[in-house]
């Protein structure tokens, strides 16, 4: 009895034990989810991102915005073009200076063309998504012209060292050619740099989230997103800010400090406050655009936040373009005279006869 008892109490068990073990070897067999580590190594790049901008703030705050920075934008357009314009056709504004602030108010209208419509629309749609591809132009258009005008602010700062340090011979250091090859190089610069800053910040792929904590594609914020580790692409940012913002700064400094000293040699006061009044307007402009840049490339990742970056991409995407030629109008009086002729003011036409030199426009025509 005994026997039997137990042989009757282990048969019935027989199938949920065999049936538990299949279970358990069916289970193993199956594929189960890869690791995430393996789909990160084996993932393609995200199709998108998405700006997130302003998209946090209230519907009423979002419509003040929209037509605060429509404002801005269109007066720093127009007040642009009217640079252009003007230091193009006005032949009282035939100089070395005037030539490079044409080009300069023409990258300050790429520079704003570039970010502010694109923002302009996502604060008044709900679509806040750019390709993959978009956010790789707008960055290289951000890079070559942000580039170009830091290099050709230097350039500035040295015309004005020529000018007022070297007054005889500065027809011939700043020769028309000489002006204009300063002008591509600063061109072809930002070009060739644009390429490397791209491949820095596009080197590694994209698995991560696809937020951007910012109203357009800014390479710190962008490769923080990559899945690779992102501390080398920083240091070569790091890098190439301090060629590309460092030495121009080093020679703006140097031009600016030899300026001082031979202002300060002079006696006549009128000359110094004449002087003062000319380099002061362009070392404004090199102040705000040099700080705002040094912030966004030059501190570690660790102090960025939203709250810091978009005071700072604003001030130099849209607050220091329409800026340059309100500063280069209202602290100059020959701008402000030609800008006023421009404008029907006054008459060119009857004005008295221009005594300058007119071997710029006939090297451009």
């Amino acid at each position: 009895m005994p026997c039997t008892l137990t042989l009757n109490l282990w048969v019935p068990l027989l199938p949920s034990k065999i049936g538990t073990d299949n279970d358990l070897i069916s289970t193993s067999q199956t594929p189960g989810p890869r690791p995430q580590t393996a789909d990160l190594r084996n993932s393609s790049t995200v199709p998108e991102f998405i700006l997130v901008g302003f998209e946090q703030s209230t519907p009423s705050t979002r419509a003040l915005l929209f037509t605060l920075f429509l404002g801005l934008y269109s007066l720093a357009m127009a007040m642009n073009g009217l640079i252009i314009f003007t230091t193009w056709t006005d032949p009282r504004l035939n100089s070395p200076m005037y030539f490079f602030l044409g080009h300069l108010s023409f990258l300050d209208i790429c520079f704003i063309t570039t970010t502010i419509p694109q923002m302009l629309i996502h604060l008044v749609t709900k679509n806040h998504t750019v390709s993959f591809a978009s956010c790789m132009t707008q960055m290289y258009l951000v890079f070559l012209v942000g580039v170009a005008e830091c290099i050709l602010l230097a350039f500035m700062a040295y015309d004005r060292y020529v000018a007022i340090c070297h007054p005889l011979n500065y027809a011939q250091i700043m020769s028309p050619q000489v002006c204009v090859r300063l002008v591509c190089s600063s061109w072809i610069f930002g070009m060739t740099n644009g390429i490397f800053l791209e491949y820095i910040s596009f080197r590694n792929p994209f698995c991560k989230d696809n937020h951007i904590e910012n109203f357009f594609c800014e390479a710190p914020i962008v490769i923080a997103l990559s899945c690779g580790d992102p501390k080398l692409s920083m240091k070569l940012i790091f890098l190439d800010a301090i060629v590309v913002l460092l030495s121009p700064m080093v020679l703006i400094v140097t031009s600016y400090a030899r300026i001082l000293v031979s202002i300060l040699s002079r006696s006549s006061s009128s000359g110094k406050g004449k002087t003062f009044s000319t380099c002061a307007s362009h070392l404004t402009v090199v102040i705000f655009l040099y700080t705002s840049a040094m912030f966004s490339y030059m501190n570690p990742r660790s102090t960025h936040g939203p709250d810091k970056d978009k005071p700072f991409s604003l001030l130099y995407t849209i607050i220091i373009p329409m800026c340059n030629p309100i500063i280069y109008s209202f602290r100059n009086k020959e701008m402000k005279g030609a800008i006023g002729r421009a404008l029907g003011r006054g008459n060119l036409a009857s004005a008295a006869p221009v005594q300058k030199e007119t071997r710029w426009r006939s090297f451009f025509q």
